[in-house]
């Protein structure tokens, strides 16, 4: 598998020395280092302390005026050694930031359903308008609409169903030796059933899809919530994370096959 540039300035460098290059030494990867290895924890310290001075998306909460709207985000670091002997990290972030997929200093992700001109944005749309015609009917309170509204909820549910089979055929990771596996074919083979919406969404599967395309040996993986949240008390600002079960387990079971 050929080399290629390194895309969005993802891959940030150590300052090279004998104590980063000491710590390296032997290190073999493994998803369960919590609390994590002192390299991730440098490459953390970096990235936090960049989302505490970035001014470009929402404050997680922390900026005055701001508590309860805006919610936290789980992010990643894998420590990486390059093909050519660097020793540096990846950074990513779960789901979309700010509306978005694609920033600076972030791998990108592995299926862009923000593209323009992509399959989403138009069947999303269709599946609005399905939605405003069942409001439209459902307001006038008439019963011989009901049979109309019956059958366009058929035909949501059936569109639903078709737009997110499609969306996960876009889904393909790699393992260390490059090979490729679809992400239904990843959750038929270890759980055997379909993939739960969101699946290779998470950081972990972004970091290693992000390393095994450019040749980098992954070293060692934390994840960290950061910022507020509203949804649930199990994600507590800057605690670490193991990469979740439900989504990213059978994933990350050929992702991490040689």
């Amino acid at each position: 598998m050929p080399s290629l540039p390194y895309e969005n300035s993802a891959f940030s460098h150590f300052e090279t020395s004998t104590d980063i290059e000491a710590m390296a030494k032997g290190l073999t990867f493994s998803l369960d280092n919590i609390p994590p290895h002192p390299l991730s924890l440098l490459a953390v310290s970096e990235l936090q302390l960049y989302l505490q001075n970035q001014q470009e998306w929402n404050s997680f909460g922390f900026r005055s005026g701001t508590e309860g709207l805006a919610s936290g985000k789980m992010f990643g670091v894998l420590v990486v050694r390059t093909k050519q002997g660097e020793l540096g990290y990846l950074s990513a972030f779960s789901g979309k930031l700010a509306g978005k997929n694609h920033y600076s200093k972030f791998v990108p992700p592995i299926f862009d359903g923000l593209a323009e001109g992509g399959f989403l944005n138009a069947g999303m749309e269709e599946l609005g308008q399905i939605n405003e015609e069942i409001r439209d009917l459902e307001a006038l309170k008439q019963d011989v609409h009901i049979p109309k509204i019956n059958q366009l909820k058929e035909l949501r549910k059936s569109h639903s169903a078709t737009l997110q089979n499609k969306i996960f055929d876009q889904y393909h990771f790699l393992n260390k030796a490059g090979e490729s596996k679809s992400l239904i074919e990843a959750f038929d083979t270890v759980v055997g059933t379909k993939p739960p919406a969101g699946a290779g969404e998470c950081a972990a599967p972004k970091l290693l899809q992000y390393a095994f395309r450019y040749e980098m040996e992954p070293l060692a993986l934390a994840e960290f919530w950061w910022g507020g949240t509203s949804k649930s008390t199990h994600w507590k600002h800057g605690h670490f994370y193991p990469p979740c079960r439900e989504k990213c387990a059978p994933i990350l079971a050929h992702m991490l096959t040689t």
